[in-house]
């Protein structure tokens, strides 16, 4: 079995994030780069069911600009087999993503597709569905635990009211929840073993799909100061200071 795993750049998530002068967007010079932790998690989850013998070659692909290249080294560390980079110099919406993972997998064809929920850049939580729309295919999103029985996958994943189970024909598209594993630690001979696996470089006007952003970003700024807080003495005094500030009717 194949299997095709996205992983993403972003910045990391320990950086402070510094808005530009001019309000254009995210200063993203010498900020530090790592693997989307969401998307970690599922780069961990696919190489523990190869260790046990239930999946036989896994797949990372990536798009982003070349330095991208660092986060699919990253999971060819942790045990996945090549990478593909669809090299992209500027931010690429999720629907565009998600075609462009669509002609990968048309060429790849993998019997499951393994994604974290959403990036922490954007946040946006919508890749996977969009793919599993576009391919048709069945979808299992925030997946805290996998298990493959066959030509079926069974996934427990996280809904408001607590867990639930479903079981999905393949393929399928699952996307991963932090709870589902923890990612375990890349070594340096890892990282230098990894340098020897193959990465596929491919241009993302080669695909043929139009990647015109459809969202215009106005003007970005940083989230307000919160004020400090104050001490009370008594139940009684932080009621009426709730009153005052007209907090509490």
């Amino acid at each position: 079995m194949k299997v095709l795993v996205a992983v993403k750049q972003v910045i990391d998530s320990n950086v402070k994030i510094r808005v530009r002068q001019d309000k254009s967007g995210i200063d993203l010079a010498n900020a530090k780069k790592s693997i989307n932790p969401f998307d970690e998690i599922a780069v961990e989850e696919a190489v523990r069911l190869k260790e046990v013998g239930k999946i036989d070659e896994i797949v990372l692909v990536s798009i982003g600009p070349s330095q991208a290249q660092e986060a699919i080294r990253v999971g060819l560390a942790m045990g996945a087999d090549r990478g593909i980079l669809i090299q992209a110099e500027y931010p690429i919406e999720p629907l565009s993503v998600a075609k462009l993972l669509k002609a990968v997998i048309a060429d790849e064809l993998p019997q499951m597709v393994i994604l974290g929920k959403q990036a922490i850049d954007d946040d946006c939580n919508q890749t996977g569905q969009m793919l599993a729309g576009l391919l048709d295919w069945g979808q299992a999103t925030f997946a805290q635990s996998i298990n493959l029985i066959e030509d079926v996958v069974e996934v427990t994943r996280e809904v408001d009211g607590g867990l639930q189970t479903i079981r999905l024909n393949l393929p399928a598209i699952i996307t991963t929840d932090l709870r589902l594993n923890e990612p375990r630690y890349v070594s340096l001979p890892g990282l230098m073993k990894a340098k020897k696996k193959r990465i596929d470089i491919k241009a993302v006007n080669g695909f043929g799909i139009d990647i015109t952003p459809r969202l215009q970003i106005i003007e970005t700024n940083e989230p307000p100061l919160r004020k400090s807080g104050i001490k009370v003495a008594s139940a009684m005094e932080l009621v009426e200071k709730l009153r005052n500030e007209a907090f509490v009717l």
